[in-house]
């Protein structure tokens, strides 16, 4: 599950509100130990996807850096050169 969490910070653009949301949720999931919780436990399950993109955004909007911004489409090639070569495909 852990694998689906990427790296939104300093990158151009900006990570996007559903990026954030979507880490927070492989988050949740993974501390959770399920992927789609109980009924009595939905609400407490959204509540911490929600609190945790939350604090998510309000920690990229404060990191500092001084290394250039990365470019996504680049680094998504990257990302697929290494699935390639791990792969075979």
């Amino acid at each position: 599950m852990c694998r689906n969490i990427r790296p939104l910070s300093n990158f151009e653009p900006p990570a996007t509100d559903d990026e954030i949301r979507a880490a927070a949720l492989q988050y949740v999931r993974k501390i959770s130990g399920t992927t789609k919780p109980s009924r009595v436990n939905t609400e407490a399950f959204d509540r911490a996807v929600e609190e945790i993109a939350e604090v998510s955004s309000r920690l990229l909007a404060e990191l500092v850096t001084t290394a250039p911004p990365k470019d996504r489409e680049v680094e998504a090639t990257k990302a697929r050169q290494r699935a390639a070569l791990r792969y075979g495909t």
